[in-house]
């Protein structure tokens, strides 16, 4: 009785999909397709179907729909973390998609372990989503890729699909589709923004040192230094979390120990925001005596003070491509994507405030910080 609504003090039965195949004048099979959106289907009898569903107020058995092995019409979006912005946007963006899709959104968090993200994928897998998206530079690991690969053989067999977003391939042949964007151009384009600033000693901050995020950040940077004949220095290199705990912390520390350096690169702006409050405290003043850019350009780095130069990479836009080349529009004829399917997203720096000519300033900033340090 419970499943039996009532009109008045007249119970009416729940709508059927046979009672929307005779409204519609169309078989059960075809109100199936439009409902699922998984074959195609002439513009006028999807109308129809649409129509019939509305009038009867048709709701589909989701159990059933499990039961016989179909997709549920979901799908999951894998992140690090949806309180960093770099996650959250490309989540907006994936959800948006998936919503026009006719899709609903499931979102897990992995907190950087890379054990609950073979985890999550499991789950959405058994939970029947139609796509996983895997969002984030990925752990530079034989054993884990190989994880990664069995997984997606395994949802390609169950007619769903893995999409690496922002991340490498795990083989050839392995049956993911990918959304990326240009990580080490645009890491190679902001450290010759400041090389030809006349900014030589650059301190690259942050990123953990077995993502592959950074390393092709990190590859870009030094790709640029050696077009310009600058040597790469190692004490310049101090990798660690996206955070602006480690920003902070880590630039602190260099600043008291002396190194010298004219200019920071923060692996993404998070870092950037960090130090930027490092050398706010050491008395220093951006871009004046220290220059300072990011990655990424979450909303943060243009309120900034200064603004913050940094590279914009189209997070939105990577959520939504995900999407649109792993599931057909519920609105559109179905199509499917070839197995080896690849978007990639370009990226460019937005120049602001926060970067200054070189000027002859050498080590002006670690003499301010030696002065302050006197007189403490």
């Amino acid at each position: 009785m419970a499943d039996t609504p009532t009109h008045g003090n007249r119970p009416t039965r729940r709508a059927t999909i046979t009672d929307v195949a005779a409204r519609a004048d169309v078989s059960s099979a075809t109100v199936s397709r439009v409902l699922n959106g998984n074959y195609p289907v002439a513009g006028d009898t999807r109308s129809r179907v649409h129509a019939a569903v509305e009038e009867l107020g048709y709701v589909a058995n989701a159990h059933a729909r499990a039961l016989a092995g179909t997709s549920n019409r979901t799908v999951g979006i894998v992140v690090h973390d949806v309180v960093d912005p770099f996650f959250a946007h490309i989540a907006r963006g994936v959800e948006r998609a998936a919503s026009e899709a006719g899709r609903l959104c499931m979102v897990c968090c992995t907190h950087g372990d890379p054990r609950r993200e073979l985890a999550f994928v499991d789950l959405l897998h058994e939970q029947r989503a139609d796509a996983v998206v895997l969002v984030g530079g990925a752990h530079q690991d034989a054993s884990y890729a190989r994880e990664v690969a069995r997984r997606a053989r395994g949802l390609h067999a169950g007619g769903a699909r893995l999409v690496l977003c922002g991340r490498p391939s795990v083989g050839h042949g392995v049956p993911t589709l990918s959304v990326e964007y240009d990580n080490e151009g645009g890491a190679f384009a902001l450290t010759d923004h400041l090389l030809t600033q006349g900014h030589e000693r650059i301190l690259y901050l942050g990123g953990p040192p077995r993502l592959s995020t950074t390393h092709d950040r990190l590859a870009g940077h030094r790709r640029a230094l050696a077009l310009r004949g600058v040597p790469s220095a190692p004490e310049l290199v101090h990798t660690g979390a996206f955070s602006p705990a480690f920003g902070h912390r880590r630039l602190a520390e260099l600043l008291a120990s002396g190194l010298e350096f004219s200019a920071v690169f923060a692996a993404n702006d998070m870092v950037a925001i960090g130090a930027l409050q490092a050398l706010e405290e050491a008395g220093l003043r951006v871009p004046d005596d220290v220059s300072l850019v990011g990655y990424d350009d979450v909303p943060a780095a243009a309120t900034l003070r200064p603004r913050l130069t940094t590279v914009r990479v189209p997070l939105e836009e990577m959520g939504r491509q995900a999407v649109r080349i792993a599931v057909p529009d519920a609105e559109a004829e179905a199509w499917r994507p070839p197995a080896e399917g690849r978007v990639r997203l370009g990226t460019h720096i937005v120049v602001r405030d926060s970067v200054a000519g070189r000027a002859g300033r050498a080590g002006r900033a670690v003499e301010q910080v030696e002065r302050i340090t006197e007189s403490g």
